[in-house]
């Protein structure tokens, strides 16, 4: 079943449950209902208004239904995640495996993932770009690892072609086309984190990213071969002159959960793909397998598409 990402922004409401049903309350003098979802249907629950309000029993339904609850701060840009903590009956070995696979295998699957980000990044550029074609060769150059950091060479070729504009230059804390990929990242990145932790894996502990204050070091390292598909709506929506993040830019960067990708020669929903990722990468910490299925396009990337 395809999941469902539920967004709050346009209203103050009171969101509660009901016979496992998430009821969305509207704050006026009607109490109107303006939606009512059943709870094993969301995948993501996005908040960004801040007079939304909040019962007990709707935030631990969500999380017994394996939802993850992203909170949006003034910025409007997701500043935490709620992730349920995982029930799988196997979490303990699990954990165990991830926290002694070797390193010698974490950069060989780093390496496939740097690889999988730049072909990405390739597809998002026109056939006949020249740099399209620097980068596929650049992907075929790394090593295990990344020693000589050819992903951050293929970012700088990458960066000023995407946007047809030779001056922008990516800044986490910009504002206009900054702030659309910024969302539109946090939230990719809060689907692969409950994808993470579904699968009984800790997120906080990467193949590559590291660092005592981030708890998604594994959420940052699988997510970035699905950058590209970001940046590519976002392009969608600059040239439909929609540059800033609003009401209007934030749906279709929602959309990007349910667009269709190809995993593991199967052909469904990002969000179902992610859960394959994650699963193959748990057999290369059980030692079944050295290859992670990375989701890839089902459509040709290069082509905009801002409004799914």
């Amino acid at each position: 079943m395809i999941k469902r990402t539920v967004e709050i922004s346009k209203q103050a409401v009171h969101v509660t449950v009901k016979n496992r049903q998430l009821r969305i309350i509207a704050k006026d003098e009607e109490r109107t209902e303006r939606g009512c979802v059943p709870c094993e249907d969301i995948g993501v629950l996005l908040v960004d208004h801040a007079g939304t309000t909040y019962s007990h029993a709707a935030l631990t339904t969500l999380l017994e239904c394996n939802a993850a609850v992203v909170i949006c701060g003034r910025n409007h840009l997701p500043a935490g995640i709620l992730l349920p903590i995982g029930e799988h009956t196997e979490v303990v070995w699990r954990i165990r495996e991830q926290l002694t696979a070797g390193k010698p295998l974490r950069k060989q699957l780093w390496k496939q993932v740097v690889q999988a980000k730049i072909r990405a990044q390739a597809g998002a550029l026109p056939e006949e770009s020249a740099v399209r074609k620097r980068l596929l060769s650049l992907a075929r150059t790394v090593r295990s690892g990344d020693p000589t950091n050819i992903e951050s060479q293929a970012a700088r070729a990458y960066w000023p072609k995407v946007f047809d504009d030779e001056a922008f230059r990516r800044d986490p804390d910009g504002s206009g086309i900054n702030a659309l990929l910024n969302y539109g990242y946090a939230v990719m990145r809060a689907a692969v984190a409950r994808a993470i932790v579904a699968a009984g894996l800790l997120p906080a502990l990467g193949l590559h990213h590291s660092g005592r204050s981030n708890a998604f070091c594994l959420a940052d390292d699988l997510m970035e071969p699905l950058r590209p598909l970001v940046d590519v709506r976002v392009r969608g929506l600059i040239r439909d002159g929609r540059t800033e993040l609003d009401a209007e830019t934030k749906p279709p960067l929602l959309e990007l959960l349910t667009v269709p990708m190809c995993c593991a020669d199967q052909t469904g929903p990002l969000m179902a793909a992610l859960h394959r990722m994650v699963a193959s990468l748990v057999r290369c910490f059980e030692g079944e397998s050295k290859r992670l299925a990375i989701p890839e396009s089902a459509v040709n990337a290069h082509k905009d598409d801002a409004g799914g």
